[in-house]
């Protein structure tokens, strides 16, 4: 059985045709326990999509679906969380903040987390 993994989804989407929403539905299928921040609140499933992120949550992986310019505003609160792993979906690479996130001891990963979740590596970085 693989371990479950806490993930913050930055960047979630009500639309069902987004990637993120499509994440937020396959982590928490898998069991994992999910936080979803957007631009709007809302729900996927059972998840609250929320507007910020809350220094509270005790977070292993973020995975990101925002562009490298939106990003920017989320740095300190991601680097604050402390997570064991930040996924780079395609689209969202972004070299200055991968190197912060090293900097301060994060593992990145450019990767989609989808991919990962279908192919079972998910839990095994």
């Amino acid at each position: 059985m693989s371990k479950k993994v806490v993930t913050l989804v930055l960047g979630a989407s009500e639309n069902a045709e987004r990637y993120s929403y499509r994440a937020v539905e396959f982590l928490t299928n898998q069991h994992h326990p999910v936080y979803a921040v957007g631009r709007k609140s809302g729900q996927i499933q059972d998840v609250p999509i929320v507007t910020s992120i809350s220094s509270d949550w005790t977070i292993d992986t973020v995975t990101l679906y925002l562009n490298p310019t939106l990003q920017q505003a989320y740095y300190e609160d991601i680097l604050a969380l402390r997570p064991r792993r930040i996924i780079f979906n395609p689209g969202t690479e972004n070299p200055v903040f991968e190197e912060k996130a090293r900097l301060a001891g994060i593992v990145t990963q450019e990767a989609c987390t989808l991919v990962l979740l279908q192919t079972g590596q998910y839990s095994l970085y």
